[in-house]
């Protein structure tokens, strides 16, 4: 059979199968992202059945799917709102990087993966998964309730934290010198700055480069503006991913509200297939010797992740329900420590147990995430219960 029939076929059962993966996931209330990954790990090297001749395809598609993540995290946001954020939680942003980025960066250093694979493992455990959240507060009603403000307040910080981040991971995973790493880190703090400047003050102008009236036009325009200015940044050692997020932030108003609606099932598709192309290149045979260090890690963050939640809240004068609330809306890990992950194996520069480490993680913060959050309200009330004085 032709190589391209034989391709068009694995790709074919690739996506129908995301698809099978994805409805089942949404059935049972959890994240596709753990059966994706799952997905991943039985057609990769040492699965199953091992797929072939798809990799130039998935490889494009899964550097795509972190574009649009980004991407459309940027939109979610204007520049007035991460700035508001900022402000609102700067203590509680700190607390967060102290809590949860030192277990994962120990866990390294334990293992020997040297400051790289700290500082790697450092972020996958810190950052919380803005979709999983999202889904969570939106599925059980809580988008309107006075903690919720706090835990997106969290995640703006979180977000921006990654655009300083990421530039220097990226330059120590590519061998830069002390020099090249704080160049990385002075590039991308004078990006950011510009395009908050940018979007506070001409925002409207970003918005009406990218805008059309005929859908298909301002798909073409946004994806190529996305693509454009991810290359662009990645030229720099900025990072690709940082680069989507800032031209995220820069459209603002409609535009960013239309981009989002048009983009969602492009995100949804590319990223599914970014989350599989990690599964294929970790071999599942790799997970048995770091999972006892996955479940400890994913027992520690839980708490920080609800300690950094309740510390947060109280700050805002929260009552103990919320500040329970607000920290279990925080556990869940997903997509952007996946990508951290991915950055660093990808690169070479790391032990790529470090892959299998960070698969067996995310798969039970994915879930636990979800189910902490629905669970902490009726647990709390328990705990809050007073008991009835003893009778005669």
């Amino acid at each position: 059979m032709h190589d391209s029939s034989i391709s068009l076929i694995e790709l074919g059962a690739v996506f129908f199968g995301l698809g099978v993966l994805g409805r089942l996931a949404w059935r049972i209330g959890v994240s596709p992202i753990p059966l994706y990954l799952i997905g991943g790990l039985a057609f990769g090297a040492g699965g199953l059945v091992p797929l072939a001749g798809i990799e130039g395809f998935t490889e494009i598609a899964s550097e795509i799917g972190v574009v649009l993540l980004l991407l459309l995290l940027g939109l979610e946001y204007s520049a007035a709102e991460l700035v508001t954020g900022l402000k609102r939680s700067w203590v509680a942003g700190v607390v967060d990087i102290v809590l949860n980025a030192v277990p994962g960066a120990a866990v390294a250093l334990w293992l020997g993966w040297g400051p790289v694979g700290a500082l790697a493992m450092a972020g996958v455990t810190y950052i919380s998964s803005s979709g999983i959240i999202a889904k969570v507060l939106g599925d059980l009603g809580r988008l309107g309730n006075r903690e919720t403000p706090v835990v997106l307040s969290i995640l703006v910080f979180e977000d921006l934290a990654m655009a300083v981040y990421l530039p220097i991971l990226t330059a120590l995973l590519a061998g830069a010198t002390l020099l090249g790493g704080l160049t990385a880190v002075g590039v991308s703090l004078v990006a950011v700055t510009v395009v908050l400047v940018i979007a506070l003050r001409f925002g409207r102008y970003v918005s009406v480069l990218v805008d059309s009236p005929e859908p298909e036009v301002f798909l073409l325009r946004v994806l190529g503006a996305a693509l454009l200015v991810a290359g662009l940044a990645s030229q720099l050692q900025v990072s690709a991913a940082v680069g989507a997020f800032l031209l995220g932030i820069a459209i603002s108003g409609s535009t960013a509200e239309n981009a989002t609606k048009l983009l969602e099932p492009l995100r949804d598709l590319f990223a599914a297939m970014f989350f599989v192309v990690f599964g294929l290149n970790t071999d599942p045979s790799s997970i048995p010797p770091v999972l006892g260090f996955a479940v400890a890690l994913a027992v520690v963050t839980t708490v920080t992740k609800i300690g950094t939640g309740w510390f947060a809240a109280s700050r805002q004068g929260i009552a103990t329900l919320g500040k329970a609330r607000a920290g279990a809306a925080l556990v869940a890990r997903g997509e952007f420590s996946i990508v951290i992950a991915g950055l660093a194996v990808s690169a070479g520069a790391v032990d790529k147990q470090l892959a299998a480490l960070a698969t067996a993680y995310v798969l039970l913060m994915a879930v636990i995430g979800p189910v902490a959050a629905r669970v902490v309200e009726p647990v709390t009330r328990v705990f809050m219960r007073k008991p009835r004085p003893a009778t005669a």
